[in-house]
């Protein structure tokens, strides 16, 4: 890290308005300048959608203390997209940060999040990139029991960097009577979302459907982050874009014959 201050972009799903999005961007400005980018509404579950067929709107917003600040029309994605051409131009974030989301994106749930898809956007760009999430999803949730290892995870990124091509998912247990126990590096754990569908009639007797579900963990193993966050620890899981199955290229040139 060099002697000028790092240049840090800030954005989220939950919307520029939401509390974690104000944790992350004070916290942030303790390391360097902060810039923030980040969705006009609620965007979770987004995952790494982009806006094709849509106007993109960026307004300029005073909102936080001493940092610029925009709101987009568009996705956690779009945010990063737009903050790289637009709002930055030619200066390229040492670190980006997305967060603090209102709710655990661990496990399978990081495929579904708009949070780590502004974290997956920055690394396809070469950037330096995490997504931080709390596992309470009240819009009131407290989060200061997990700003000192925000901290902690921040100044480890920007003095030793993160593997290219990678954006961490950080994850914080939700608030409880013990202090965090501490920091686990995991794999992502083994487990899916048991769905339904719940049927329902509005008040033009249309039938329309709700979905439900219970998650479900098929991984013992000590190494998960669902593990660490049942044991509470705040976990960190590498996390790439290359979605290759390599050990699927092996099996398929092997067995097939094509």
């Amino acid at each position: 890290m060099s002697n000028n201050k790092p240049l840090i972009l800030v954005s989220n799903d939950d919307g520029i308005t939401a509390p974690g999005i104000r944790h992350l961007t004070m916290i942030m400005k303790e390391f360097g300048e902060v810039v923030v980018v980040a969705p006009d509404s609620p965007q979770s579950g987004q995952g790494h959608a982009i806006t094709l067929n849509d106007p993109l709107r960026i307004k300029k917003r005073e909102i936080f203390e001493g940092v610029e600040a925009y709101e987009t029309s568009g996705t956690p994605a779009d945010c990063v997209k737009l903050a790289k051409h637009l709002v930055l131009k030619e200066r390229k974030p040492d670190l980006v940060v997305s967060g603090i989301n209102h709710g655990a994106n661990s496990s399978v749930n990081v495929i579904y999040s708009g949070t780590m898809s502004a974290a997956i956007e920055a690394a396809m760009e070469g950037i330096p990139a995490i997504g931080f999430s709390l596992c309470e999803f009240s819009h009131d949730a407290d989060f200061s029991h997990a700003l000192d290892q925000l901290r902690t995870i921040t100044k480890q990124a920007l003095e030793n960097g993160i593997p290219k091509g990678t954006a961490l998912n950080v994850n914080f247990p939700a608030k409880s009577d013990e202090p965090i126990k501490g920091i686990k590096i995991c794999r992502q754990a083994n487990a899916y979302w048991k769905e339904d569908f719940e049927g329902r009639v509005d008040p033009s007797k249309k039938n329309y459907y709700w979905m439900i579900g219970e998650f479900q963990n098929m991984d013992a193993g000590e190494d998960t982050d669902i593990w660490a966050l049942e044991h509470n620890y705040t976990s960190i899981v590498p996390c790439q874009y290359d979605l290759t199955a390599y050990e699927g290229v092996r099996q398929l040139n092997t067995d097939w014959k094509l």
